[in-house]
């Protein structure tokens, strides 16, 4: 199969400190300059801050897999999603971290994912009934079933429910106000200082709060009564940490029901956005993956959902939800012979790693293909981060964005828009700029049930 380049996205020409910020402020994507897409590592210096991206595969593993004790998540980049997220799995460091997972981690295991399926199955089967044939943006029907999912798996009630309904409203006004990095990344700024989300945002986090409060201390009244249903809140509710034995208090789950919807909602609605997009502009591969489509696939259909898989693979790659992660350096290091001070921002970018033409063959072109052939490189694909703190549910997120596509496209043909073609922007994940535009025709072919 021919592989076919996407819409090209824009790459920045090298810019002045003052253009770039002005350039990161309005358009993360936009504003990095090509060269950066092969650099091994680059150091970037301002009056204000000297920070460093890692390209070589060796300085990633370095930091994600090796030593990820010596470079934790910055605090700086955390300060816009703390009034939602609190002290959630996704901020913290150190011991609190691994508590966190010692607890979260039981309700991943690939036994769950069994156990979860028919949630995912409903979400996708009520996702269907709605979608209806022609020109559409298809970002909010997925966002809409990605939190639909959640919503099922963790606490067993559908997006319809009413405390639901008001976290994912909540939500669209949230992760619209905030990007995935600010200067607050780098600059060290005044408690004072106003960070990133703005008091409408602020207001959206304490309403999205409230509401996955009263759903976990619904829970917690079901567990007292001996009446709640086996699901990924009731595992995390009930999961004592081994370590200690203790459980986690009702703020603390809040934190990481947050996170949850946050991470299972938001990655999985961009990752399935652009896989759509991608099938649409090359017949061929939108034709191997709708051969492998069902309508209703049962669970043992998402292991046999080959192509789909490495389509979505292919999408993780060109448009990663997440496009860049910051560590800090604890102490000063050395990295290809220049000195990096303690304290000093370390960006480690998937957007620019999974386009480094010095790893991958191609690297902006969509080929599914090349997920089925060896030298995927290692520390070169990084949609779900990678080492210890590699996020806990991406195997879920697989199951369930290949059950997505897969009733999708046993349903329907796709076919791009012209003049409408997305330009990917950053905001909470990598979403279309206006929206991701498809049309949407019934397939001929008789579905598979």
């Amino acid at each position: 199969m021919k592989p076919i380049p996407p819409k090209p996205f824009r790459k920045a020409r090298r810019l002045s400190p003052l253009a770039y910020l002005r350039a990161f402020r309005r358009d993360l994507l936009s504003a990095q300059p090509e060269r950066l897409f092969a650099a091994k590592m680059a150091e970037y210096r301002t009056p204000f801050f000297r920070s460093y991206l890692l390209g070589e595969p060796e300085l990633i593993d370095l930091v994600l897999r090796a030593r990820p004790q010596d470079f934790p998540k910055s605090d700086r980049v955390s300060e816009g999603l703390r009034p939602l997220l609190r002290r959630a799995v996704f901020l913290s460091n150190g011991a609190d971290w691994a508590r966190q997972r010692r607890i979260i981690d039981p309700a991943f295991e690939g036994g769950r994912l069994r156990a979860t399926y028919p949630s995912m199955q409903e979400a996708a089967q009520a996702m269907i009934a709605r979608l209806t044939p022609g020109r559409q943006d298809v970002e909010p029907i997925l966002s809409h079933v990605a939190a639909d999912v959640i919503f099922r798996t963790l606490f067993s009630v559908p997006i319809e429910d009413r405390l639901a309904a008001e976290v994912f409203a909540a939500f669209r006004t949230y992760q619209r106000r905030q990007p995935i990095l600010n200067a607050g990344a780098f600059l060290r700024l005044a408690a004072w200082v106003p960070r990133g989300i703005g008091r409408r945002g602020r207001r959206a986090a304490t309403a999205i709060r409230a509401a996955i409060t009263a759903l976990v201390e619904a829970r917690a009244a079901e567990l007292a009564a001996g009446t709640a249903p086996d699901d990924l809140a009731t595992k995390i509710m009930t999961t004592a940490d081994p370590a200690t034995g203790e459980l986690m208090a009702t703020q603390e789950i809040v934190d990481q029901v947050a996170i949850l919807f946050l991470a299972g909602h938001e990655t999985s609605a961009s990752a399935m956005a652009w896989a759509l997009y991608l099938l649409s502009l090359d017949p061929d591969a939108q034709r191997s993956a709708a051969a492998e489509a069902k309508e209703n696939p049962e669970f043992s259909d998402i292991s046999g959902a080959t192509f789909i898989r490495n389509a979505l693979r292919e999408a993780l790659r060109l448009y990663p939800p997440v496009p860049m992660m910051v560590r800090e350096a604890t102490r000063d290091e050395t990295f290809r012979g220049r000195r990096v001070a303690a304290g000093s921002p370390l960006v480690i970018s998937p957007w620019h790693t999974h386009r480094n033409p010095r790893l991958w063959e191609a690297p902006d072109k969509f080929d599914p293909d090349r997920f089925a052939r060896p030298g995927v490189p290692k520390s070169g694909y990084l949609p779900f981060s990678a080492g210890p703190r590699i996020c806990p549910g991406a195997g879920f997120a697989m199951v369930e964005m290949t059950l997505i596509l897969s009733v999708v496209l046993a349903r329907f043909e796709l076919r791009p828009m012209p003049g409408r073609e997305p330009v990917p922007v950053a905001h909470l994940t990598v979403r279309g700029r206006d929206g991701i535009w498809l049309e949407l025709q019934p397939r001929r072919a008789a579905p598979k049930t």
